[in-house]
């Protein structure tokens, strides 16, 4: 992984941070490194201390060792002069049911001291066009499906500009549609500059929309980098397609390779770790040996591969 950013560019930075609920260690020891102007993807299995960590950074739940800083200063102490630059949605909005979404963002926002009230009423219904609820804006809320109210609590968060964008779960119950709306809602906030910092279960959700990510395992930050740093950092391998399975397993072995244990399919696989012999000379090791070589290919780790092998069980890849 490549070296953190320096700390005035970071939007959030944890150092130890942890939290614990009796003898149950939900986060521990969490060391997080958020530039700024990224849209940095907070991954893991439900359970993994996304939502703790999230109410932590926010000021919402009292750390139980660690330091954080969001947005250059420290958090809980400087929550006042911190959160009004800071848009949120955790775990799921709440609104008044019997007054309309509109009605709903207006108090909300008028609960905001530092809120304009002269501009009111114009973000607040460019913010509902912003997530497609222009047409439902005057409707009760008890009448709004779930993806609803969770574009309800997006455009909430999107009504006053904001240097940092925290969204948990941003598109739980949004059709596939809604999905792809957020989606680019979240890259044209990010595209002025906007630091967006999405927390999800769905692989597919942070590989089509983040530039950084950190993954999260039973309250342990396993990795962190950008995509690109995530996608490469595992050990790619060789596929070798051919009739000879013993000839080509003891070709490979010579060569210092392991194949794997699997045998049958007229497949061979085996690691290539840094260092190995170019698949160039593989194979024309293979051919001298007299192995028939039907087709050969190097293989990468796909995202879904190292997320599996870092938490040791597997993400929902769609919504």
């Amino acid at each position: 992984m490549s070296a953190a950013p320096p700390d005035g560019d970071l939007a959030i930075q944890t150092q130890g941070l942890s939290k614990s609920f009796g003898k149950r260690r939900a986060v521990n020891g969490l060391d997080l490194d958020v530039p700024r102007g990224s849209v940095f993807g907070f991954l893991g299995p439900n359970g993994s201390g996304k939502t703790t960590t999230i109410r932590m950074l926010l000021g919402l739940a009292t750390p139980s060792s660690g330091t954080i800083t969001v947005l250059g200063r420290p958090m809980p102490e400087a929550a006042m002069d911190v959160l009004p630059r800071v848009g949120a949605l955790v775990e799921g909005p709440a609104f008044y049911p019997y007054l309309s979404g509109r009605a709903n963002l207006l108090r909300l926002d008028a609960a905001d001291r530092r809120a304009d009230s002269a501009t009111r009423a114009a973000r607040v219904d460019r913010a509902l066009d912003t997530v497609g609820l222009g047409k439902a804006a005057r409707l009760a809320v008890h009448a709004y499906s779930l993806g609803m109210k969770q574009r309800l609590g997006i455009a909430n968060a999107l009504a006053t500009s904001h240097e940092l964008l925290v969204l948990d779960e941003p598109t739980n119950g949004l059709d596939p549609q809604g999905t792809r709306e957020v989606r680019h809602l979240i890259a044209s906030l990010a595209g002025q500059g906007t630091t967006v910092f999405v927390s999800s279960h769905l692989l597919a959700e942070i590989d089509q929309m983040c530039t950084h990510a950190a993954v999260m395992s039973v309250g342990n930050r396993v990795a962190q980098g950008t995509l690109a740093e995530l996608r490469a950092d595992g050990v790619a391998e060789v596929r070798v397609t051919t009739p000879d399975d013993a000839g080509a397993r003891a070709v490979l072995a010579r060569l210092g390779l392991v194949p794997d244990g699997a045998a049958g399919h007229d497949v061979v696989r085996a690691p290539l770790p840094d260092g190995s012999p170019e698949p160039e000379l593989i194979v024309e090791t293979l051919v001298a040996a007299g192995v028939r070589v039907r087709g050969f290919a190097v293989e990468r780790p796909s995202l879904e591969d190292r997320f599996v092998a870092l938490t040791g069980e597997g993400f929902d890849l769609a919504q």
